[in-house]
């Protein structure tokens, strides 16, 4: 398979057009579903290997990331470089916690993993749920990094594709203005 990143996601149907409101409170024209491509084993395969290649050599101990999306990364990350996988979980308090018997050790060292990157929230809630526990967060590994500008997180940061991101405060949105429906991916319903 001699697929891009981008191409995996196009042939895949993750690249969707419209008007979407993401995770983060902003509002875009297009939207990446990562399920569309982590549906196909072969692309989530090879999006995890870029990953796993980057951080390799890097004594990493266990591979986080914060539910749904992470725990397929987390997963198979995990798997490639030989090591256990686990993940965060949003608690009623809206921090995120490693439950089902899942640990840390003071020390131990940790890739974090995500699908999307915008800006950033659900990494800062695993990098705060692995502080918790004193672990030594080794690298940040995402499959998208749409972010407008760039954040500087303070850890190693690795993205399989950089894409210029289209995002709008609600309030400066031209397709709200355009009264083009907004949809909450995973809805079919619009937001509105």
């Amino acid at each position: 398979m001699t697929d891009s990143v981008e191409e995996m996601f196009v042939k895949s149907g993750a690249v969707l057009k419209g008007h979407f409101l993401l995770a983060s409170g902003l509002h875009s024209p297009v939207y990446w579903e990562k399920f569309q491509v982590l549906q196909f084993p072969e692309y989530t395969e090879r999006l995890c290997s870029m990953i796993a290649d980057h951080f390799r050599g890097q004594d990493i101990q266990v591979v986080a990331g914060p539910t749904t999306g992470g725990i397929i990364l987390a997963y198979e990350v995990a798997r490639q470089l030989g090591v256990r996988g686990i993940f965060a979980e949003k608690e009623a308090s809206g921090e995120r916690a490693f439950r089902r018997g899942f640990h840390i050790s003071p020390g131990e060292r940790v890739l974090i993993v995500d699908d999307i990157f915008t800006q950033g929230g659900s990494i800062r809630e695993v990098i705060a749920a692995v502080e918790k526990l004193e672990g030594e967060i080794v690298g940040i590994g995402v499959l998208v990094d749409r972010s407008p500008q760039k954040v500087e997180l303070g850890i190693p940061f690795f993205s399989c594709l950089r894409t210029e991101a289209i995002a709008y405060k609600p309030e400066e949105c031209p397709l709200c203005a355009n009264g083009v429906p907004l949809v909450k991916p995973g809805s079919s319903q619009p937001s509105k």
